[in-house]
């Protein structure tokens, strides 16, 4: 979708921060909702592509505001919120009612392994239309849900450099639309297709890119 979140190329937000040897967490929460993105019981039918969504759906002034765990709170708060597992006088108070029924599904760590190394890639009765070497022009959508192909790489002419078989759609799987495995590139950019003369002649941008996103030139 085309909200703040797909900030590629953008002017005007200054350059970006770099603190020398920064350490992983800032802070103890931070930390803790790191755990929690991981260790917490999910709706039946969540996945990474719909968790991804739920972020890009952050009111884009909350979003340029927040830090980057700020972000997966938010994220993971309305997530549990439409579930019905917490409530909102819940949430603001830090703690479950004292009249609330003890939940019995916590996720265990046969449970939590499972999620961080999901099936992405299938193998599908379906050849690629692309090769290695072709030239290709990406797409130019504009949709209102999820897609893993960048605001700023719309339209632009590549070469493909890589084909990684069939992978899971983002698309469609962040909508609960089925996972429509579909070929998978990586493409080549020049930086000056991407950004204009600006860009140093030399430099390049790869991106993966799935092939409906995708037309021969």
């Amino acid at each position: 979708m085309d909200g703040i979140h797909d900030m590629g190329g953008m002017h005007g937000f200054g350059p970006v921060p770099w603190v020398a040897d920064e350490p992983v967490f800032h802070a103890d929460w931070e930390r803790r909702v790191w755990g929690l993105m991981f260790s917490t019981t999910r709706p039946e039918g969540t996945t990474l592509d719909g968790n991804r969504h739920s972020l890009e759906r952050i009111p884009p002034a909350l979003y340029l505001n927040f830090s980057y765990f700020e972000r997966w709170l938010y994220h993971l708060s309305t997530v549990l919120l439409a579930e019905g597992a917490i409530t909102l006088e819940e949430l603001e108070a830090g703690h479950a009612r004292a009249d609330s029924t003890p939940r019995t599904d916590a996720a265990g760590p046969e449970l939590v392994d499972p999620y961080q190394v999901e099936q992405y890639r299938y193998d599908i009765p379906v050849a690629p239309v692309f090769s290695i070497g072709q030239t290709v022009r990406s797409g130019n959508p504009h949709p209102a849900g999820h897609t893993r192909l960048p605001r700023y790489a719309r339209g632009k002419t590549g070469q493909i450099i890589l084909h990684h078989g069939a992978h899971v759609l983002p698309d469609t799987n962040a909508h609960g639309k089925g996972e429509s495995p579909t070929h998978l590139y990586t493409v080549r950019f020049a930086a000056r297709e991407l950004w204009g003369s600006e860009a140093d002649a030399n430099d390049t941008v790869q991106l993966d890119i799935w092939e409906c996103h995708l037309e021969a030139v």
